[in-house]
Parts: structure tokens; sequence; C-alpha cells
């Protein structure tokens, strides 16, 4: 591997040689990655702890059964502050704001560890969530900015691919959330004190290229037509079509897969019967499987296409999560559930960083965080929704599967938009 300009190549000794990228990285786009990468990791502990500790959430806070779908809709609610949070990004810059944001995720990740009630529990992981998902939206965007055209695919898929090895963590200390000191509370201090201790790391983290470069552009643009909001219509009224796209693609895959994706280990305990260790036993290997088959499809998507390989996935999700949720029991569990969170994160991950390389530098935190929200959000309504469809059925599985049906929905609007792979971002901005 060559160096850049005078600067030294990336070593990669964090990555086994089949998973590194496909092209040069310099040491100091290694270093940016490593730092966005480590408050990803700890990020992906912090909001899947919910979701492995459910159970014991459930009985410690006596949330009622129809109420679990509901309450992680309450939590989504932070999008919209999170949203307005992000877009600022373009204004005062990224470096700024990834400070600030992965602060307060670990100040009030740490404060749920001491909730009492289940409104003091809901307001501090709101609040945990108002930070945590502006810091996740401006991820992709640094990465999208710093990354070569011929690696941003392969950028994509290892910051997704470290995000849930953080999720794994959570399942790893999930398995012996019977015997830590204070159970599932541990599980918030935790991931609370290792974000903060990643806050501390990230001082030296440097402004990306492309918003020094346009720094000066962007703040008499700001200056002229007012703020965030302003920003927002502007960014509306230039790329109407495309934008609208956008939404209608992570809108209506937010949609078919939140309670998907969020409930799985809840149904495997209250459903198929699985006690907290297997649920650990099952999604510690199959999510390892699944991390490195995403890395090597974002290689893929470099070579072949975002589009052509997010199609594809979005099937496979689908499809999977289908199977998974029908009832199945014994020998087909795991590779269902395999496929489809390998499906899921692979696609979700591509469509995070395509939704920011299609649009210009002045406005992609802005575009980063409404996708972000919109899909969060929407995500949010169709888990509120499965408490309803709960009650109709009595049974999460096909509560669940219902959602699933929005998927083809995602999969046309997605063959309208651009191909950006292989392009500048200059070059995709104006296609």
């Amino acid at each position: 591997m060559k160096a850049f300009d005078g600067e030294a190549p990336a070593r990669f000794l964090w990555l086994p040689p089949m998973l590194r990228p496909p092209g040069g990285m310099t040491r100091t786009q290694e270093r940016t990655f490593l730092l966005v990468g480590a408050a990803a990791l700890f990020a992906g502990f912090d909001q899947n702890i919910y979701g492995f500790a459910l159970p014991q959430i459930q009985a410690s806070l006596h949330i009622p059964e129809n109420q679990i779908g509901l309450t992680v809709t309450w939590l989504r609610l932070a999008t919209f502050a999170a949203m307005i949070f992000a877009m600022t990004a373009d204004i005062v810059g990224r470096r700024r704001l990834l400070l600030i944001t992965i602060f307060g995720q670990g100040l009030f990740t740490l404060l749920t560890a001491f909730a009492q009630t289940y409104p003091q529990f809901v307001w501090a992981q709101v609040l945990t969530r108002v930070f945590g998902y502006a810091e996740e939206m401006l991820c992709y965007v640094v990465i999208m900015e710093e990354m070569a055209p011929n690696i941003r695919g392969w950028s994509t898929g290892t910051l997704a691919g470290i995000t849930y090895t953080g999720a794994g963590l959570a399942a790893l200390c999930f398995a012996a959330v019977n015997i830590l000191p204070g159970k599932w509370r541990a599980l918030y201090v935790i991931g609370g004190m290792t974000i903060l201790f990643v806050a501390f790391l990230r001082r030296s983290l440097p402004e990306t290229k492309r918003f020094e470069i346009r720094h000066g552009e962007v703040e008499k643009l700001h200056a002229r037509i007012g703020g965030a909001f302003d920003l927002f219509r502007r960014l509306v009224q230039e790329y109407p079509t495309r934008i609208l796209l956008i939404l209608i693609t992570v809108g209506s895959f937010g949609f078919a897969i939140g309670p998907s994706a969020v409930l799985a280990a809840t149904y495997l305990q209250k459903t198929l019967g699985y006690a907290p260790w297997q649920a650990t036993a099952l999604m510690i290997p199959g999510g390892l499987v699944a991390l490195c088959l995403n890395i090597l499809m974002g290689r893929m998507s470099d070579r072949a296409g975002r589009k052509r390989v997010m199609f594809t996935m979005m099937l496979v999700c689908g499809v999977a999560y289908a199977g998974f949720y029908s009832g199945l029991k014994g020998a087909a569990v795991p590779p269902l559930w395999i496929l489809a969170f390998f499906g899921f994160f692979t696609a979700d991950a591509l469509m995070r960083g395509m939704t920011v390389e299609i649009v210009p530098t002045a406005y992609r935190a802005t575009v980063g965080g409404l996708c972000y929200a919109v899909e969060i959000l929407a995500g949010g309504v169709s888990l509120g929704l499965e408490g309803i469809w709960y009650d109709q059925f009595h049974a999460h599985g096909p509560a669940i599967s219902l959602s699933l049906l929005a998927i083809p929905i995602s999969l046309i609007a997605l063959l309208f938009l651009p191909e950006p792979s292989g392009r500048t971002l200059e070059e995709i901005s104006h296609a």
C-alpha cells in the first residue's frame, strides 16, 4: 500500500487481511476512522441494552406487555431533537458536535442505571438517545467526507460492523445479567463509563477536510438564509425529487424492520423459550458471521454498485425475518436469524452512507440527520402498532411480521436514486 501526499499508509493491525479495504488509506484517515469507530462500538453497546435486557427491565419497572413496543416509540421521539442537533453540524462543524454528543450520551447512559420508576427510565433514555442518535448521524457524515471514493462502501460496512460488535458485547454482558451487581443496571453503568472514556480520547479528532474547505462558503450561505431551518428549506427546493425518494426509501425500510430488529431477543426468550445465555449463544457467533459478511458486502458495493447490493440485502432481510417470526422452532431458528441480521445491518449501513453521499457538503449533516430521524421514527410507529396488533393476535410473531410488508416500497424508491459507487462526492451531488 502506498503513502498518499507524503503521508504514511494505514497499517490495519486491528483487522484481518481479508477484511481490509481494497484501496489505500493514510495513517491519518485510519486514526479518524478509529476515533469515530470507537464511539460507534460503545454506542452499539448502549443502544442494544434495552432490547437484550427488556424482560428484566420490564419486570423491574412493571412495564405492561402491550407497552413494550410503545416504550421504544417514546424513546425514538428523541430523533426530533437529535435531527435538529445534527443539522447544526453543517454550520459549526462536525468535530464540535461530535464532542458534545458523545459526552451527553455517556452521561445520560450512566444516569439510566439509577432510574427508579418507569417515567425516570424513559426520560433518561430519551435524553441518551438525543445525543446518541445525533452522534450516529454524524459518524457516517465524517466517514463519507474523509474516505476515498473506492473505499466508501467498505467504510460504511466496517463502521456498521463496529457498531454491531458493540451490540455483540452487550449480548455477551447480558449473558451474565442475573449475576451482575444491580443486574440490568450494571449494563448501563458499563456502557456509560466506556462512552465517557472514548469522549476523553476523541479530543484529538480533527475537523473533516471537506468542511474546512467549504467553511467560508457555508458561513455565507447560512448568514444569507438564516440558520438550520432555512437551510432545510433550501435543500428541499434544490433537490425535491431526490430528497423525497431518499425519505421513502429509509422511512419504509425503517417501518418494515423496526419491530423485527428490536424485539428479536424478546421473541427468542418469551416465544421460543430461550434462556438469556442461549440467546447470547445464538447472537454472539451469529453476529460475528454476519459482521464479517457485512464488511465483505461493503467492499462488493464499491465494485458491483451500492444500489444492487442494497436491493439484494433488503430482500434477504425481509424474507429471513418473515421465516424467523413465523413460529418455526429448532434448527431453523439460528440460520434464519443470522441471514435476517446480516441482511438488515448491511442494507442499513449502506443506506446511511448512501443518503449522505448523494448530496453536497453544505447539506450532508442535515440530510443524514433527517434520514436517520425518519428511519427511527418510522420504526417507532411500527413498534407502536405492534402493541396494537399484539392485542389482536395475542402473539408477537404475527404482530411483528405485518410490518415487513413495507419492504417493497423501499425497494421501488431505491431504484430511482443515483448510483454513488466509484464517483467523487462532488460528481454525485451534481448528477
